[in-house]
């Protein structure tokens, strides 16, 4: 089980996970200092640690729009947080699979900041409201990849597999 760190709107975009301006920092061991970063009560807690690893992120639809920045999603994996949405934009979410961030696709959940969630492989279960939500699953490749850690991960796993 995770908690629900917070709990965001529909259309959040790539430029309010990762700013626009910060796109000249682009190592994954630096990019975490900037998630959310006009969100300045949310960006110092994150960056004072003050989550444990896993805890979950909940947001409406269309999480992740805009540009097809990766360090949007690179940000979020660096503070080892999961995301739960109603629906993540095309592009996000291809990128989340790539870097292996956890991302839920969950059309009708309930959830407020502090509530318990448990995923798994089907639904989200909200400890805290007892109610479960089915969750969109993603096709077995694409969840391998996410699960593996990202593509980098994953391909190798199949490589060094290959060489046994």
């Amino acid at each position: 089980m995770a908690k629900v760190i917070i709990k965001l709107e529909n259309d959040i975009s790539t430029d309010d996970i990762y700013p626009g301006r910060y796109m000249a920092t682009v190592l994954p061991s630096e990019t975490p200092q900037f998630a959310f970063a006009d969100r300045t009560d949310f960006n110092a807690k994150l960056r004072a640690k003050a989550f444990a690893p896993g805890s979950i992120i909940v947001g409406g639809e269309n999480f992740g729009c805009g540009s097809s920045r990766e360090q949007a999603c690179s940000t979020l994996k660096g503070h080892d947080v999961a995301v739960v949405a109603k629906s993540i934009s095309r592009i996000f979410l291809q990128n989340s699979i790539n870097l292996g961030l956890q991302v839920v696709i969950c059309p009708d959940i309930g959830a407020s900041v502090g509530d318990d969630l448990e995923i798994t492989e089907d639904h989200v279960v909200n400890r805290t409201t007892g109610k479960t939500y089915d969750q969109v699953k993603l096709p077995a490749a694409r969840k391998g990849i996410m699960d593996a850690g990202g593509l980098i991960p994953y391909t190798r796993a199949r490589l060094m597999a290959t060489r046994s």
